[in-house]
């Protein structure tokens, strides 16, 4: 360390004699994927030590964090962007489910496979990632140098590097729109879509230049400063799959150009990160406290260096920040590129875009996630040019989402066994502006849907939603005071409904609908009290959802309720209720009452984030049936763990099945903990009123239940598994409860 203070020293003195100018430096980052965070500590040791840095370059993720501190972020303020920010959306061609419409959110990233239509065939995906919510967040980080399309303008003059795939040549990004070229030099081949740049189709520059330090001597750096984070060619015998052998193959250059690269670095930073991957973005912290700790050994090195070039030179004159202000911009032209399925103005009109009005870069990043939101479009892009007189005009390259697809995923619970669940969805098959959709559960049990969901007007916010649904249960029955198993009996329920909706936003909805349920009861294993035959009434109602969850799997923040109030009309019963297998003496016992009767119904949950690896929840669910004593087959069902059909209440600490009740009120309140990346303990209580308002005459259960879970989740291809015991005060049994994806 000091042979290296020493040596600089000498070469300023050199420097000065000749010349007394200033000497440059320059700083390189590596590329790396999630590894590339580790350059944020040497930023930060920078920015504490007071070195200025004259030019910068990069590749990949060092491109990312680069173009950042080049354009004014601090250090700090970019570890604290990179620590803010969901991962797992940003690196997905998901979006946020609060941005989705309302009518959207229930089907949105149920599937674990979803095949396209095209050209009248179904096409397997490449995978390939679009990333459009990515592209939104560096739209967003770049805002405050819109405008700027020579990046030797920035606060720190900046270059990037990405690939052409015509010939595999460098190719340095120097001017043009920074967005995209930051997204060119990151788009990895086989993750990320290539990107269309200046004529050219760029992917990652690290297959071409990984480490840019002769791109900084090009600049005119007379010192360079070079981090890097890539782990060099992998031994032969840790190669072990395919994708590890294409990666070995994309970096063969890359470890011959290091040949050529880091010799020009008179400080070479290199990180041993050996314990992490490219993809590693669930170790993000732990990868930026490695930054952190290998700064703070190089800070004594960069503070002499600042100290050093201040006492010859002078220190270098401060402004209070680097970063200009976002400013907001007027708009007063629009280009429009690569419709086919839906129009320009529908396009216009979802976003709500207006010439001649002034927008923030929030207002502009809300429009593009709402038209995104609409799902007919995949990527969503768009390019600011200024203009004479000051205004804009916005350029938007949009790319479609067929209108066709097939999905299809895997389900398993104790209650309805394994099934692959099938689904075709296709938007303006029937009529515009509409969205068609059949679902099928086939397995152990049977369950099949059709819809139909057709908006009115181009804004989406009224439309109307037509369904039916069959559905063939095994339900078990318990017995009504241990709670232990006593039988099975088929049920059988059709549906058909029809809908009125309006949707003031993407989060709320509220509307009147009518239900027609037809019910068939039939016991399989007989057990104390035994109902057969079947019931059909109608049920209007009104209702309201509101939905601003932040994901669809384990979500951190937001509130989901569904509330709904209704009047159910006379019924039609046909049935015998059995005791012990025996139909009782008195006809008058089984009476059946089929008088209209008012009904509500409520499920609300909700989630808080307490720290970063932990979010704390609570859920409230319940309903009445009001003058509900000898109606039958409308009840409140009550256990389980997962929402899997009507009227179900989910209780840990119970079966599916394991109450029925006229009138309830359930609360839960839980803590969720990331143990790590995808995977979760969770421990849950939660207390059950019973029999408020309205008490059934045919059934006897106990006025109140509390009881407990603790679960273990992981976040993988199949959905999300769930492995629980849970545990009942009133039953004291000990219970456990398993869940593989997503219900129908």
């Amino acid at each position: 360390m000091r042979r290296t203070w020493v040596f600089l020293f000498f070469c300023l003195l050199s420097q000065m004699a000749w010349s007394q100018k200033r000497p440059t430096i320059g700083l390189t980052l590596s590329g790396g994927g999630a590894k590339g965070l580790a350059h944020i500590g040497i930023l930060k040791a920078i920015d504490s030590a007071g070195l200025k840095i004259d030019y910068l370059t990069g590749t990949s993720m060092g491109a990312v964090l680069g173009s950042l501190y080049a354009v004014g972020y601090s250090g700090d303020s970019i570890q604290k962007i990179c620590e803010k920010v969901d991962w797992d959306l940003l690196l997905s061609n998901q979006a946020a489910l609060r941005n989705l419409y309302m009518e959207e959110k229930d089907e949105y990233n149920k599937y674990d496979i979803e095949i396209p239509w095209v050209n009248n065939s179904f096409k397997i995906s490449t995978g390939f990632l679009e990333a459009q919510e990515l592209w939104l967040k560096l739209a967003e980080l770049y805002h405050p140098v819109t405008g700027i399309t020579d990046f030797s303008r920035f606060s720190i003059p900046f270059r990037c590097i990405a690939t052409d795939v015509g010939n595999g040549a460098a190719v340095v990004l120097k001017e043009g729109d920074i967005v995209n070229a930051v997204r060119a030099s990151m788009a990895i081949p086989s993750v990320f879509t290539a990107v269309d740049y200046d004529n050219k189709r760029l992917v990652d520059g690290g297959i071409s230049r990984n480490f840019p330090a002769s791109d900084l001597k090009d600049m005119g750096a007379d010192y360079i400063i070079g981090s890097t984070v890539a782990g060099g060619l992998l031994p032969p015998k840790k190669i072990t799959n395919a994708l590890q052998l294409l990666m070995q193959i994309a970096f063969f250059r890359e470890a011959e150009d290091n040949k050529k690269e880091v010799p020009l670095c008179d400080i070479y930073i290199p990180f041993n990160l050996e314990n992490y991957t490219m993809g590693s973005f669930g170790s993000a912290q732990s990868i930026l406290e490695e930054g952190i700790k290998k700064g703070r050994e190089l800070y004594p090195q960069f503070k002499a260096l600042a100290d050093s070039l201040n006492a010859i030179y002078g220190v270098p004159e401060k402004t209070p920040t680097r970063l200009p202000k976002p400013m907001d911009i007027t708009i007063s032209g629009v280009e429009l590129h690569g419709f086919s399925n839906t129009t320009t103005g529908y396009f216009l009109n979802t976003m709500n875009l207006k010439l001649n009005h002034t927008y923030s870069y929030h207002d502009l990043a809300k429009m593009v996630r709402k038209a995104y939101g609409s799902r007919y479009y995949s990527r969503i892009n768009y390019r600011l040019h200024p203009l004479e007189d000051g205004t804009y005009k916005i350029s938007f390259d949009v790319t479609e989402q067929p209108l066709t697809f097939l999905k299809a995923s895997i389900h398993y619970n104790r209650f309805t066994g394994i099934g692959l669940i099938a689904n075709i969805t296709t938007r303006n098959k029937i009529f515009s502006n509409s969205r068609s959709m059949a679902s099928i559960n086939l397995g152990e049990t049977f369950r099949i849907k059709g819809e139909h969901l057709q908006y009115v007007g181009r804004s989406k916010k009224f439309g109307f939603t037509v369904k039916t649904q069959l559905d063939r249960l095994d339900v078990m029955t318990y017995e009504q005071v241990q709670n232990k198993q006593t039988g099975i009996f088929k049920q059988n329920i059709f549906e058909v409904s029809e809908k009125l909706h309006y949707a003031p936003s993407t989060n709320l909805t509220f509307g009147a609908g009518h239900r027609w349920e037809w019910l068939r009861y039939a016991p399989r294993i007989t057990s104390n009290v035994d109902f057969k035959g079947g019931n059909t009434f109608s049920t209007y109602f009104v209702y309201l959802r509101y939905n601003n969850l932040d994901r669809v799997n384990f979500p951190r923040r937001g509130l989901k309720i569904d509330l709904e109030a209704g009047r159910v009309g006379g019924q039609n019963a046909n049935f015998k209720i059995y005791y012990n297998g025996v139909e009782p003496s008195d006809p008058d016992s089984t009476r059946i009452d089929e008088k209209p009767y008012l009904r509500t119904s409520l499920n609300a949950e909700g989630y808080l984030p307490l720290a970063r690896r932990v979010t704390l929840f609570g859920s409230a669910q319940g309903g009445v049936n009001f003058n509900y004593h000898r109606n039958i087959m409308n009840e409140f069902i009550v256990g389980g763990m997962s929402k899997i059909f009507r009227n179900q209440v989910t209780f840990a600490g119970l079966q599916e099945g394991s109450i029925y009740s006229p009138a309830l009120l359930a609360s839960q309140i839980g803590l969720r903990t990331a143990i790590f990346p995808g995977a979760y303990i969770t421990g849950r209580a939660n207390v059950l009123f019973n029999n408020f308002i309205s008490r059934s005459y045919f059934f006897n259960y106990k006025d109140f239940y509390s009881g407990y879970a603790l679960t273990f989740s992981y976040n993988f291809a199949l959905g999300p598994l769930d492995l629980s015991v849970m545990y009942c005060d009133q039953t004291r049994q000990v219970q456990t409860y398993i869940n593989l994806g997503i219900p129908f």
